[in-house]
């Protein structure tokens, strides 16, 4: 992102004994210079601003005040405490130091917040998104297995995939990380829990994963990124495929007929956003070996042996 930076605000709006109803004609306000994205109480609002054009900054701050009177007018206070400004991408000291305001009350501008559960940064590296996941996965963990009086193996890995699992994996398709360190970091959760079951101590991970029939998260990661994808070419969610990839099925190739493509990058961000990460492995499913025919068959002919050799880390 040399030349483009996004401005985002979040808010937290107090709506009480109502329901996202009393709140659907807030999206009516806003331009197609700056969008807006509802979630029950919870309101995003961003902009894209290429070369730190004040404009931009203008319309976003415009928009905002716009808010304050429709909240006003609807009697549907803002709660200003959680409201906050991030800015995304290489923004210059004149973006970083523009400030915005809602009514008479400034917003906070932060280094990174959580959205829906993800801890988003300015850099948008998820690292601290994944060492808060770890720290809670840990917890959860450790209580299973200080407070589960059953010592079997089957009860305490069911436990496992059932309370700890969900956590290392809610929303894995956005965050999922490049860097062997975040890697390892969201492994040793699995590893640590593994090694202290009754009588694993004495085999190494890769044996007790064989053992207790668990794959690596890295793997299950992989295997999420894979669905997505089917779940955008076949349309099984309301996305454009067109937003994510560039589609040509009827391109000679001799691998399997649903080949995505993009343009070459050079920023890092971009190279390891989801597209461009799930891209080489998609294309690289064995026509042979892959079954596209429904999700449910796709899902079980992602077999290990189709995925390990696109794993950074083959955990032993």
């Amino acid at each position: 992102m040399n030349s483009v930076d996004f401005v985002y605000v979040w808010w937290n709006m107090f709506c009480y004994k109502c329901n996202i109803g009393y709140i659907n004609d807030l999206a009516d306000l806003f331009p197609d210079k700056v969008t807006i994205k509802l979630y029950a109480d919870d309101v995003k609002l961003y902009s894209n601003i290429i070369n730190n054009a004040f404009n931009a900054t203008y319309d976003l701050q415009d928009q905002l005040e716009e808010l304050s009177k429709w909240a006003t007018v609807w009697q549907l206070p803002i709660s200003y405490s959680k409201c906050c400004v991030l800015t995304v991408g290489r923004a210059s000291l004149s973006l970083q130091q523009q400030s915005f305001v809602i009514g008479a009350h400034a917003i906070q501008s932060v280094s990174s917040t959580v959205d829906l559960g993800v801890t988003v940064n300015s850099n948008l590296k998820f690292s601290l998104h994944i060492n808060k996941t770890c720290s809670k996965a840990n917890k959860r963990a450790n209580l299973i297995l200080r407070c589960f009086e059953s010592k079997s193996l089957e009860s305490l890995v069911s436990a496992f995939k059932v309370y700890v699992r969900p956590i290392l994996e809610y929303c894995s398709v956005v965050w999922n990380p490049c860097i062997l360190k975040d890697i390892n970091n969201l492994e040793s959760v699995q590893r640590r829990f593994t090694k202290r079951l009754p009588g694993m101590k004495k085999f190494s991970y890769h044996q007790r994963l064989a053992i207790l029939k668990l794959e690596s998260l890295e793997l299950r990661r992989l295997s999420a990124d894979l669905l997505f994808a089917y779940k955008l070419v076949f349309g099984i969610i309301d996305l454009k495929l067109s937003d994510f990839f560039i589609a040509d099925f009827h391109r000679a190739s001799r691998r399997h007929q649903y080949q995505l493509y993009l343009p070459s990058c050079k920023s890092s961000i971009r190279f390891n956003s989801y597209s461009y990460r799930v891209l080489s492995t998609w294309n690289d499913l064995s026509p042979n070996e892959t079954d596209f025919s429904s999700l449910t068959r796709f899902k079980l002919s992602l077999t290990p042996k189709q995925l390990l050799r696109h794993c950074k880390v083959y955990f032993k």
